[in-house]
């Protein structure tokens, strides 16, 4: 159906499937009828496109890329090409009828007609055998039906001369007249039918191969596109299977941590009742003794004379002078606040799975009920309080091989290096960030260099096989070893600074934490500079050898 909206396409092997007609509008699936050509160099039927022009601009219904609509048709132009084959093919389909005998040929019998070109009509085998075999045809120009000349490409339209020469200039066909008519400069660039049409066959056999490389290139494109596809589906399963693994264990550590936290809170919460009950039932006995001797004070003080007051107040008086010194437990012993440090506790159980890194304890005391956790909580088998944790670092005696002692970089640590550095505060550890980024900025540059040599040497020996000399390559593979043995002092070095920061280490946690994940990340980033390093090595280590077999090859063909 003409005008039909073209379904967006899915992927991009539906349309090699659909195995589409270049003849045939994808938009109503028939023959084209003056099909015009969009900037996306997508055809579509004029019909197709009429009223989907909006503000001078056509959208594509195939890729979606807007064509700029000059004109009132809102149509864009008509595509010549496709135009000529879609009428060329309609040629071949038709019924042929002989101008001499008025036989029809059907489409079958299409190979056996012919076609005088000087006379302009067709002709079947009998007739060209028994008519335009006399003398007087022997000058008229008989080929097949399939290979005859159109009048419209054979003489000029506006003088009515055939065409002898063609204009590389204006890319079009000249009569005689018309030659006449050029300026002198421009009949240099005419030259005859022939030559033109050689010419014209080599260039299109070049732009055949540019566009068949670049189709070769696309399909190569897509396969690795789709690769990629299914390779982002199953990355995205497995993560999502390492999240929801990770996610029940860590439910499951938080609910025996939760439970445990429970029971601490359970038991402070016991002690401290009945320590505050004990304390509360010796003020309840003291006080109706407080109240009974002011009682008696008072009632002694009314009926006593002075004899009397003489001869037992001062027993009175001691007597309640030893009630005042008694040890009385006024004020509570403790606080009424329950701490089980949770958060801490939470984030220590959760270190295993989030692989944070062990954590050891800066002040050590009893009673501390795992590693890295010390001080007077109420847990039980003991109280804890929060102490001051930082990550444990690997022995020193680790080498630069085990990379996996090494904690990962973070997305985070130029920038935390500078957010350090723009601290102003001048420790060891910032004096060391300054010299460990001017160092690594530079084997970062060396490194990107030598990759990008490598990286064109090996296109131009694979794609272009053009000769690489061989001093380039041993210069290249030099410098290489001479990075790693760069690369490898510096990461030393850096080692060596470990046992200073740790004794920095102890002032803060927060600070700790900062400067151990930056530190950790620049062994990290070393290490993988010097992989980098290393395939760069190997690659140039492999195409040494085609390097020194095509010297050889060169030193033998070229006379020295």
């Amino acid at each position: 159906m003409a005008g039909g909206i073209f379904s967006p396409l899915g992927s991009c092997s539906e349309l090699e499937k659909a195995n589409c007609h270049p003849l045939v509008c994808l938009l109503c699936h028939e023959p084209y009828q003056h099909p015009c050509l969009l900037d996306c160099y997508h055809n579509f039927c004029a019909s197709c496109l009429r009223g989907r022009a909006s503000d001078g601009r056509l959208r594509c219904p195939l890729c979606g890329h807007p064509s700029v609509v000059r004109g009132g048709t809102g149509l864009p132009p008509v595509d010549r090409l496709l135009q000529f084959l879609v009428d060329n093919s309609a040629d071949g389909e038709e019924d042929v009828q002989c101008a001499n005998c008025d036989r029809r040929c059907a489409k079958a019998e299409l190979d056996t007609m012919y076609f005088c070109n000087t006379c302009g009509q067709p002709l079947c085998a009998p007739c060209r055998e028994d008519t335009h075999r006399a003398k007087m045809f022997a000058r008229h120009e008989i080929v097949s039906l399939s290979k005859r000349t159109k009048d419209i490409h054979k003489k000029c339209p506006l003088h009515e001369e055939p065409y002898i020469m063609f204009s590389t200039e204006k890319k079009s066909m000249l009569c005689i007249n018309c030659f006449r008519d050029m300026q002198g400069e421009s009949r240099a660039h005419c030259i005859d039918i022939e030559t033109a049409y050689m010419q014209g066959c080599q260039r299109l056999d070049q732009a055949v191969m540019a566009v068949k490389e670049l189709q070769s290139s696309t399909r190569e494109a897509i396969v690795l596109l789709k690769a990629m596809i299914e390779e982002v589906r199953n990355s995205a399963s497995e993560e999502e299977a390492a999240i929801n693994s990770l996610f029940g264990r860590m439910q499951e550590q938080l609910s025996e941590r939760k439970k445990t936290l429970l029971k601490a809170v359970q038991s402070q919460h016991e002690e401290k009742e009945k320590a505050f009950k004990e304390q509360l039932a010796h003020l309840a006995c003291l006080l109706p003794t407080l109240q009974i001797h002011l009682v008696t004070c008072s009632a002694f003080l009314n009926c006593a004379n002075k004899a009397e007051f003489l001869d037992l107040g001062y027993q009175l008086m001691e007597r309640l002078q030893r009630i005042v010194k008694l040890p009385h437990r006024l004020r509570p012993a403790q606080t009424s606040k329950i701490n089980s440090e949770y958060r801490a506790e939470f984030a220590h159980c959760l270190e295993p799975l989030l692989m944070l890194g062990p954590r050891r304890s800066v002040v050590g005391s009893a009673g501390g009920i795992g590693p890295g956790i010390a001080g007077t909580n109420m847990l039980p088998g003991g109280q804890c309080s929060k102490t001051l944790m930082v990550p444990s670092s690997p022995p020193a005696s680790d080498k630069m091989s085990t990379g996996s002692m090494v904690r990962k970089p973070t997305m985070h640590r130029y920038i935390s290096t500078k957010v350090l550095l723009a601290e102003g505060r001048e420790t060891p550890f910032a004096e060391h960030c300054r010299n460990y980024e001017n160092t690594y900025r530079m084997l970062q540059t060396e490194i990107q260099g030598l990759k990008d040599q490598v990286q064109e040497l090996h296109r131009d020996l694979t794609k272009h096989h053009s000769l690489i000399k061989t001093e380039i390559m041993s210069e290249i593979l030099q410098k290489s070893l001479q990075m790693d043995v760069q690369i490898a002092a510096h990461y030393s070095a850096v080692e060596m600074m470990r046992s200073v920061f740790e004794e920095v280490w102890e002032e803060t946690y927060q600070r700790v934490a900062n400067e151990q994940e930056i530190y950790e990340a620049q062994l990290h980033d070393l290490l993988q500079l010097r992989q980098e390093n290393s395939c760069l090595t190997t690659i140039t280590k492999q195409i040494a050898p085609y390097v020194r077999s095509i010297a050889k090859v060169k030193e033998r063909l070229e006379p020295r």
